[in-house]
């Protein structure tokens, strides 16, 4: 099994103001990341608009990351699909180019939604492949959430061994982490509490505007630095509020222009933030100077 402890920055997909995918800026940012010392980065993440970037890109990007990384942190990649055996494609594509673990949506979008299900889908992809899986609960965009009992049975799975969850009720995180299986934080706003309670690390996309900050954060909990932790989560608080309710990715990726790590505009049809958002950002940001 590959540890995913710490900090797993959920990459922002670089992009030229045309939509086009920014390879070279991808690069430059892998390197920026690493430098300061995430210890982690997610390919083709959710933040990086997975759903809105084609399986072509979604291949270069991961074949340029896994290269460029070179071994510096963990790689983990979405290989997440509609179709089952697009999934088990992406997964192995991801796999022969070294990836450390694979992040995996369940099959969403009228797909299977009871337990039996749900772990025929993950099961199919765990047999076929021999890379350490992430499973991902993010009910607010999926519909389907991943129950205790669930989670349980696809532990027993060879590959299965993470789940991330960005649901946002600390109640279901801390009967996940009850059961002993390993748990990634997603929601933002619950980062230093889950790492408090147990978590032994996160899938963290609001870490693109504020690597450093997040690093800090998880070396003062794991020193149980909790006084000076939670000093830290006060002037990270602010923008992680904002940033979670509506606009998300458009929100981040203006958090990320602002303080200098510069990932270009969003893909349409998402949105870029509008004058007044952008301008509310701003002053949530101006508490991590």
């Amino acid at each position: 099994m590959t540890e995913l402890t710490g900090i797993n920055l959920a990459m922002q997909t670089p992009l030229h103001d045309d939509g086009s995918v920014n390879y070279a800026r991808w690069e430059t940012l892998i390197d920026i990341y690493i430098d300061a010392g995430v210890h982690g980065l997610v390919l083709g993440s959710g933040t990086g608009q997975h759903p809105y970037l084609t399986r072509e890109e979604c291949d270069r990007l991961y074949e340029v990351g896994a290269k460029r990384i070179d071994g510096r942190c963990k790689v983990i990649c979405q290989t997440s699909a509609l179709v089952q055996d697009e999934v088990i494609d992406r997964a192995r594509h991801a796999e022969g180019l070294g990836a450390d673990a694979l992040m995996i949506l369940p099959p969403y979008l009228e797909g299977p939604e009871d337990d039996d299900g749900l772990f025929a889908f993950y099961e199919a992809i765990d047999s076929a492949i021999n890379t350490t899986i992430v499973g991902y609960n993010i009910p607010q965009a999926t519909g389907i959430s991943i129950s205790v009992e669930l989670l349980n049975r696809l532990n027993e799975l060879e590959h299965f061994d993470y789940i991330k969850d960005s649901a946002g009720d600390i109640t279901t995180l801390q009967e996940y982490l009850a059961t002993g299986q390993k748990v990634l934080n997603g929601c933002d706003p619950n980062t230093v509490f889950a790492l408090i309670a147990g978590a032994p690390g996160c899938i963290w996309g609001a870490a693109n505007y504020m690597p450093d900050e997040s690093v800090q954060l998880y070396d003062h909990v794991v020193k149980r630095e909790i006084p000076e932790a939670m000093a830290l989560w006060d002037r990270m608080i602010p923008s992680l509020l904002y940033i979670w309710r509506g606009n998300y990715i458009a929100k981040v990726k203006a958090a990320a222009r602002l303080r200098g790590f510069d990932g270009g505009g969003v893909r349409a049809p998402v949105q870029d933030v509008s004058k007044e958002e952008a301008k509310t950002l701003a002053a949530c940001l101006e508490r991590l100077k």
